[in-house]
């Protein structure tokens, strides 16, 4: 048997590696961009302010943007009582700011935190959350979500997704530009356009898998510190198993506006969970995550 604190030590040390990882990937791509180009130092400043500016628009914008995309409604607090007691103890609990609360119109049992940062945070639950757990297995999953509000996680998360569709982007350009004969001037044009080749097409790949490994390693850690503000790992791994339960009938459906950008947010991996490899989820096996609930004490 594990603490919560080992879990969460264990887990946030794991989420620094893979992140420390990623952004050596993210510096080779735009290395060996600037240099295919020709660009020297200046063009690694024009590229890392094109970047910034696409991190500063998805940090202001980007919560928005998913609960709009999410089908997301601000919820009624006299319609939903014990969902608004959940997010408020739990706030106090964790002394974070109670984040605004949304309700998606959703038969899938599922939710997500999305924000910029702890002040300007929100909660969104599907109706088919509300309609199936119980005050505690809703405080359980409450909990995993107020957890990833408390760690930063909603940063965390938006960075390896900047990282990842900035190195797609860099990747594609330097694609094309070898398909087509661009670029590619410097004087070891040989090397260079074997090596720009070769990281086009491997960056976006090991960018992609280490992306859904930091979400897998994140729920991971968000469970066991949301076992921690509850003080009921159980509960939260009962609600995991009544989940499980509605994905394996026949009739059950995905969450409807999830998509893939959106996928990593969702407690519970909203467009499927019968993926070919756990190496390509976004989430890690339910099975597991219960496992290492019911073993915390």
């Amino acid at each position: 048997m594990s603490s919560f604190f080992d879990e969460i030590a264990k887990n946030r040390a794991k989420s620094i590696l893979l992140m420390s990882i990623f952004s050596l990937i993210f510096f080779a791509i735009i290395y060996a961009f600037v240099v295919f180009f020709g660009g020297g130092l200046f063009g690694i400043i024009i590229g890392a302010a094109i970047i910034a500016l696409y991190a500063v628009f998805s940090y202001f914008a980007g919560s928005k943007l998913v609960l709009k995309v999410s089908g997301a409604k601000p919820a009624d607090k006299s319609q939903y009582p014990v969902l608004f007691d959940a997010v408020e103890g739990l706030s106090a609990a964790s002394q974070v700011p109670t984040p605004q609360i949304y309700v998606i119109n959703d038969p899938n049992p599922n939710a997500f935190a999305t924000g910029r940062n702890k002040k300007h945070a929100y909660i969104a639950v599907t109706s088919g959350l509300l309609s199936m757990m119980n005050k505690d297995e809703l405080q359980g999953v409450i909990g995993h979500e107020m957890s990833h509000i408390y760690d930063n996680d909603m940063q965390f998360m938006m960075i390896a997704i900047v990282f990842a569709g900035a190195i797609g982007l860099l990747a594609a350009i330097v694609r094309n530009s070898i398909f087509f004969g661009f670029g590619g001037n410097n004087r070891n044009g040989g090397p260079i356009l074997i090596v720009a080749l070769v990281l086009s097409i491997l960056a976006p790949l090991f960018a992609f898998l280490i992306r859904l490994a930091i979400s897998r390693n994140r729920e991971y850690m968000a469970d066991a510190n949301g076992a921690r503000i509850t003080r009921s790992p159980q509960s939260l791994a009962s609600a995991l198993k009544k989940i499980e339960g509605y994905s394996a009938k026949p009739t059950a459906a995905p969450v409807k506006h999830a998509n893939d950008m959106t996928a990593s947010l969702y407690f519970a991996n909203p467009i499927s969970r019968k993926s070919i490899s756990n190496l390509f989820s976004t989430h890690p096996p339910t099975a597991e995550r219960i496992k290492r609930l019911e073993a915390m004490y």
